[in-house]
């Protein structure tokens, strides 16, 4: 079923470029920085292929659209955006309901009330409602009734009040001896008539309800998280819900989602939020660049990092270039046989000038100034970052601190957090390091995990191809149904970064760093007895991710984890230094399979004239056709005639200006669709699922046979 490898398995092969027209003439910015050095995919364990079928050229992301990611849910559900519209329950979330609550006739709810509880408290109850009623709440105290010593019957007098009684909030307090408790009612003046509405103490929020999570009117029967899909174009998901949380005053911690996406894609997921505000977020689509919102609904529970099956993936490769449509065929139909090998993709290593995998390595080593300096340090590969590059630079020569952190932009995270701690603490390198955030710097050990791996798997296909379990293998124990479980890195890993340095869409795996123990014995080493059986085939094969609990193959590939360690000065069993968090031995660890097939796999050869017409419809296009009234007029000035939020020249750019900070641009070096408009060229759609673990641009690689460096594909741009 596995292809062996190709003999020259750790050299890497040329694109494929017969009958491809010559690049046009580079630019002065595009020829210093394809000089400067980058990480390439084989500095990282990159080298291996499965099919020994030859490539073909084919441009990555040529547009947003080409790369479009929609996530799955746990239940197998594929995320899209249908609907932008807020449900009808949500008009009055905006409202109080004090006043709208007590001019109702409250007669029958007083009587069902005098069936539950006691008739002096009944009476209570409609006397305080005729002075609430009469317009003088706000000197209407709050009334306790009689002591209850059945703490079920108590609550059933709290779930009444919350269903009949909207504008009324009770809680529980002393009674009158030690083993009685009473029922308080009062106005619920959580809204406009808040005396404690910026308090933070209880104790000082006075009348202001203790549950009122932005809504005075919260119906028992629902949900008290509000999940909706998030459609964003170009934007990572943290920056995305910056924008939204900066426009409705909610912190962007408030939201929960379960894996981030990308930045040079378009995307769909979910995302909760422990407020009601449907009405409000529908509200910000006529405002909102980029990204839409939408199919709201409340939920019991929010979401957290890992609650994701995986990511369904829609990718076009323009301007493809084959010996003939065959090559292309016969391609793609292995890639859905086959599958990859399951690399941790280049942007696992980040795109800064230091790549993670060698802070991990410092880190791991204990070298703190060493590692501060990889930050701040001037480095030749500043060039692909200005604004970093000439923080640094000004750091360096003055020293001033301040002054550098006016020169560095807010999303350098990991250099700002050293550079204000530095101002508290100078000469304290360590206690810099630690004001990273932690699932920032966790990352840079994961990433030297992953850079052992890689390496570990690369050996492993070449010493023993792609088609046969041999022995010392680690597999998952075959006769239990947990052996599937989904890989525990468990972000999945699209594309691209925030942090100049860093994926986001790693962070989810500081969630699940340390994998059950029941879990990992759920791995063992392939026998003679497992060979002769055939239980084993080499779908089930995994490598480790180095750990304190975990085990190494039987075979010599373990010693690629420890020789390579040992060069690097580190040890994968012991720590050289205390500080648990920058250790290996610290972590339990985790396996991953080495090959990874597409799940629903389908393909499709396209032909298209003009490079600027989007080849595939996103969630926003289709809306737009069922219902293009409403799309447009929430914004007209942000959709194009197909439906996507930015105007065509912005796309065609993405590949090239996306490799600098945040806001610069390289010049423009021309793209394929410029050359000649009006001739046919060709593309090649793919949709497949991965497991939330898995990067696409692995399996896109294993069909080029080529680089998935973005610097690679600015040059066939």
């Amino acid at each position: 079923m596995w292809l062996k490898p190709a003999p020259s398995c750790f050299s890497m092969l040329k694109p494929y470029c017969s009958a491809t027209p010559p690049p046009p003439p580079l630019t002065t910015a595009l020829k210093a920085l394809m000089a400067t050095k980058t990480t390439e995919e084989s500095d990282v364990g990159i080298v291996c292929y499965i099919s020994q079928l030859p490539g073909f050229r084919g441009i990555l992301k040529q547009r947003y659209s080409d790369f479009m990611v929609n996530e799955v849910d746990k239940e197998g559900n594929v995320v899209h955006l249908t609907n932008l519209d807020a449900p009808v329950e949500a008009v009055q979330e905006s409202g109080t309901t004090t006043g709208d609550g007590t001019s109702k006739d409250y007669t029958t709810e007083i009587e069902s009330f005098r069936a539950l509880a006691d008739p002096n408290d009944a009476e209570r109850l409609e006397t305080f409602i005729k002075q609430i009623n009469s317009g003088g709440e706000d000197g209407v105290m709050p009334i306790v009734l009689s002591p209850d010593y059945d703490k079920s019957h108590r609550t059933a007098v709290h779930n009444f009040f919350k269903q009949h009684f909207k504008f009324l909030v009770t809680d529980t307090v002393d009674g009158p001896d030690a083993s009685s408790k009473c029922i308080r009612v009062r106005m619920n003046s959580g809204g406009q008539n808040s005396r404690g509405r910026n308090s933070r103490k209880r104790k000082e929020r006075g009348d202001k309800p203790f549950d009122s999570r932005g809504s005075e009117d919260w119906s028992e029967h629902v949900g008290k998280f509000l999940r909706f899909h998030l459609y964003k174009e170009n934007k990572d998901t943290q920056e995305a819900l910056g924008v939204i949380g900066k426009m409705l005053g909610v912190q962007p911690r408030s939201f929960g989602f379960a894996g981030t996406k990308d930045k040079r894609a378009v995307t769909t997921q979910r995302v909760t939020v422990f407020k009601k505000l449907a009405s409000k977020l529908a509200a910000l689509n006529a405002r909102l660049i980029g990204i839409k919102v939408g199919d709201f609904c409340y939920v019991t529970e929010g979401l957290v990092l890992g609650q994701l099956l995986g990511n369904r993936f829609t990718i076009t490769l323009r301007g493809v270039v084959a010996d003939s449509e065959d090559t292309i065929k016969a391609s793609a139909s292995a890639l859905g046989r086959q599958g990859f090998i399951n690399y941790f993709g280049l942007q696992r290593f980040g795109s800064g000038s230091v790549p993670t995998h060698l802070i991990g390595g410092s880190l791991l080593r204990g070298e703190w100034k060493s590692t501060v300096s990889m930050f701040l340090d001037p480095r030749e590969g500043d060039i692909l970052f200005v604004f970093l590059g000439v923080a640094r630079e000004y750091y360096k020569e003055t020293n001033d601190i301040e002054g550098t952190l006016r020169k560095l932009p807010r999303h350098l995270v990991s250099e700002r957090a050293i550079l204000q701690c530095l101002k508290k603490c100078p000469g304290n390198y360590l206690q810099a390091l630690k004001a990273i955030p932690r699932t920032l710097r966790m990352m840079y050990v994961h990433s030297y995990q992953s850079y052992l791996w890689n390496h570990a798997a690369s050996m492993r296909v070449k010493k023993y191809g792609t088609d046969q379990v041999v022995l010392g293998d680690l597999v998952y124990c075959k006769g239990n149904e947990t052996e599937r479980v989904t890989e525990v890195v468990s972000s999945e890993c699209v594309d691209e970064i925030r942090d100049d340095t860093l994926d986001p869409n790693d962070l989810g795996d500081i969630a699940e760093t340390n994998l059950p123990e029941e879990k990992l014995s759920l791995v063992k080493a392939v026998t003679v007895e497992d060979i002769q059986s055939g239980n084993y085939t080499i779908e089930d094969v995994v490598l480790p991710m180095p750990g304190s609990r975990v085990i190494f193959p039987e075979n010599d590939i373990a010693d690629v984890f420890h020789n390579l360690a040992k060069k690097d000065e580190i040890s994968l069993t012991e720590s050289v230094h205390n500080v648990k968090e920058f250790s290996i031995t610290s972590v339990t660890g985790n396996y991953r399979r080495i090959f990874q097939k597409p799940v629903d796999f389908e393909w499709e050869i396209l032909k298209y004239s003009d490079g600027n017409i989007p080849l595939v419809d996103t969630d926003l296009d289709k809306i737009a056709k069922t219902k293009p009234a409403s799309v447009d007029k929430e914004d007209p000035a942000s959709l194009n005639g197909d439906g996507s939020l930015h105007d065509n020249a912005k796309q065609t750019e993405c590949v090239d200006n996306d490799i600098g900070d945040k806001g610069e641009k390289l010049p423009e070096v021309g793209s394929l669709c410029d050359t000649n408009p009006q001739e046919t060229q060709m593309a090649l759609k793919l949709s497949f699922t991965l497991p939330a673990s898995c990067y696409a641009t692995m399996a896109i690689r294993e069909l080029l046979k080529t680089s998935t460096s973005v610097a690679f594909h600015k040059t066939l741009n």
